[in-house]
């Protein structure tokens, strides 16, 4: 039997209604799903540093939660950010505020793409964290998103992807020109259908599908909705 799945707006339609309805806090949500993935990243085996790609949205977010769980656990991390630190906002904000007040080694480069720099970061580094872009993005990823994409995959250091791999969109399984080749992805609450197109575990590599402390009732109820994708 195929794997149940929730599509972008289901997956955001879920957030809605755990914070809505069942007033679970958006942070708590963020902080679940980040913490998840850092725990899945100790199973995997740590020997060595950890730089933690980020955008500016809510996946970004949760690479701020990964970051500082990874360093209260004594792990060493490098998170490098793509978004000005006033861009920044609501939980994200929130968790990069903290991730600064922890001492975390935390690079912005703004809008830039700073070809050395990244290459500095990414020397010697044991795992990448893709957390630029999640399920809400579509299209090909826009400068300097799209250099980054790149230099992070020429690297061949092994990569766990949030959510989704950037550049995959994770309705339709298309991938751009410039996405994450992901040795694991740690997807929340369900699959996403564009997981299951033929040729997206290029990308994808193996998953794993983590909660985020949403209600049984309510990913039932949102799965049993998403029955036919």
């Amino acid at each position: 039997m195929s794997a149940r799945t929730l599509n972008r707006a289901e997956s955001r339609d879920l957030d809605r209604r755990a914070t809505e309805e069942y007033g679970v806090p958006s942070l708590v949500l963020m902080e679940n799903a980040g913490r998840g993935v850092a725990d899945r990243l100790e199973s995997l085996g740590i020997a060595g540093r950890v730089v933690i790609a980020c955008g500016k949205g809510n996946n970004a977010g949760d690479g701020f939660v990964i970051a500082r769980h990874l360093d209260l656990r004594g792990h060493e991390v490098r998170v490098l950010v793509w978004a000005e630190p006033d861009e920044l906002t609501g939980d994200a904000g929130v968790n990069f505020r903290i991730l600064r007040k922890a001492g975390v080694a935390v690079t912005c480069f703004g809008s830039r793409f700073e070809a050395d720099r990244v290459q500095e970061a990414l020397a010697g580094a044991a795992w990448i964290v893709d957390a630029l872009l999640g399920t809400g993005a579509r299209g090909d990823p826009r400068p300097p998103l799209d250099a980054v994409i790149d230099a992070l995959v020429a690297s061949a250091v092994p990569i766990v992807a949030v959510d989704v791999p950037s550049g995959l969109d994770c309705d339709t399984g298309v991938a751009s020109a410039h996405t994450i080749r992901a040795a694991h992805t740690c997807t929340f609450v369900a699959h996403k259908p564009g997981f299951l197109v033929p040729g997206a575990d290029r990308y994808t590599g193996e998953i794993h599908v983590l909660d985020i402390g949403a209600p049984r009732r309510l990913v039932e109820e949102a799965l049993a909705a998403a029955t036919g994708h």
